[in-house]
């Protein structure tokens, strides 16, 4: 017999790929932190000798959800300023409260707030953008979750970094250079926007993003006056500056993208460009409905975000899947649209591909990391099951979310988080509560 670490047992296995796949009374074999075998359980049980077994009846296990696009510290800042279109709720409320608090401390305390909530609902990987990008990849490590730790470039200055030039080369020396090579950390390039940056400050991103051969993510056509006041101040729009600028290629997530006429879906489904869709912080901000039936037609890989908790104002997949779906079947007038299984497929091996790590993980298949997600399916909302992706993707909740596992390690064992503090943690966000609240500055 063959050792192995874990064997999982559940009464479903849906590996994502091949598309459409239900296994039932299927196990999974973990080794060395990677999926060894998906398998009959009998012949699982036959073939592995495992040093711990997981029987999981009545569960689905699922390749763990992937957050194409958050600022995962900002959950310090939710509920900070609601109900406010996206212009000035950045510069009345979040802009403010950042050159006013965001530190080193604040990222730490923030992301780690953020990595419990995504690992308890089931998210085994995160896109980040936010300043301070060393102290998440730190975090991110320390808690044992996959992270694209994409850093934030702008032509102003902040607690981080005075220009353009100088948030490129602290990329490089702070976050890319340490972890290269890092089988939990990828790193990337996140200009804000094409509103953040000059055209010089674009073409020197350009030319280091080849050098150093990583992604580039950034927010575009997020709203009408981000295009209107592109046109109006350079007599262009947003896509057209970042295809001035070489950035229009396979390498580019094109985060929200919710205002792309024709002409622009076609190129960007031409050049490869993957969209990173946050439709219910696209929803609370009244930003609009992103076309994904026209994307997925045209051919581009459409991700899922849940954007930061300070515009959604939970980091939850379930709620970003059934969101999805239910938007793009009213916006295209068509109830087949966008299905159960789709939505499933931009949670998890869409969302891998947009950030170029489909091939390690997103689908559960063998070689690849164990990155695994367990859904309790027996609560009275999931009952009964005629249809397990269907009930995931409409009828599951978060809080189903019994166990998680990155890179083999048990992260989340029957609900209980097994490498945070969790009191610890809340005793540290609390301190945080009382400190941004004595400021009077809660909108």
């Amino acid at each position: 017999m063959q050792h192995c670490d874990t064997l999982i047992a559940p009464r479903w296995c849906i590996p994502v790929e091949p598309a459409g796949v239900v296994l039932e009374e299927h196990a999974i074999a973990i080794a060395d932190g990677r999926i060894a075998a998906i398998l009959p359980l009998e012949e699982a049980h036959e073939k592995f000798q495992p040093t711990v077994t997981v029987e999981r009846p009545g569960h689905a296990v699922i390749p763990g959800l992937v957050n194409a696009h958050t600022h995962a510290a900002m959950t310090l800042f939710r509920g900070l300023a609601d109900d406010m279109p996206l212009e000035a709720w950045l510069h009345e409320g979040i802009w403010p409260a950042e050159r006013r608090w965001v530190s080193a401390e604040l990222v730490r305390d923030g992301t780690e707030l953020a990595i419990a909530e995504m690992i308890r609902g089931g998210i085994t990987c995160f896109s980040d953008q936010y300043f301070y990008p060393e102290i998440v990849a730190a975090a991110a490590v320390d808690r044992s979750i996959r992270a694209v730790v994409a850093t934030p470039v702008v032509d102003f200055e902040t607690g981080w970094a005075r220009n353009a030039q100088e948030y490129l080369q602290k990329a490089a020396d702070l976050v890319h250079d340490p972890y290269a090579d890092h089988p939990l950390v990828t790193t990337a390039f996140a200009p804000h926007s094409t509103f953040a940056l000059s055209d010089e400050s674009f073409s020197a991103l350009r030319v280091l993003a080849d050098q150093l051969d990583v992604r580039v993510q950034i927010h575009l056509h997020e709203t009408a006056a981000e295009v209107e006041i592109s046109l109006r101040d350079t007599g262009k729009r947003p896509y057209e500056r970042l295809l001035d600028a070489g950035l229009v290629n396979r390498s580019l997530l094109a985060v929200h993208a919710v205002h792309m006429n024709g002409d622009e879906i076609a190129r960007f489904a031409e050049a490869g460009v993957s969209i990173a869709h946050c439709p219910n912080s696209n929803l609370k901000l009244a930003s609009g409905i992103a076309p994904i039936a026209k994307y997925r037609r045209a051919g581009l890989n459409v991700a899922l975000g849940t954007d930061g908790a300070a515009s959604n104002n939970r980091l939850d997949m379930f709620s970003e899947m059934r969101t999805a779906a239910l938007l793009a079947k009213a916006n295209a007038n068509d109830a087949a649209t966008l299905g159960a299984g789709d939505a499933l497929y931009m949670a998890t091996l869409g969302g891998a591909g947009a950030l170029g790590i489909e091939h390690s993980t997103g689908s559960i298949a063998a070689g690849k990391w164990a990155d695994l997600t367990c859904v309790d399916l027996s609560a009275f909302n999931t009952q009964p099951i005629y249809d397990v992706v269907s009930q995931l993707v409409y009828a599951a909740r978060a809080d189903q979310v019994s166990d998680v596992w990155i890179a083999g390690r048990h992260q989340l064992d029957t609900g209980r988080l097994t490498g945070i503090d969790t009191e610890a943690l809340m005793r540290r966000i609390n301190e945080w509560r009382d400190r941004i609240a004595d400021t009077g500055e809660i909108q």
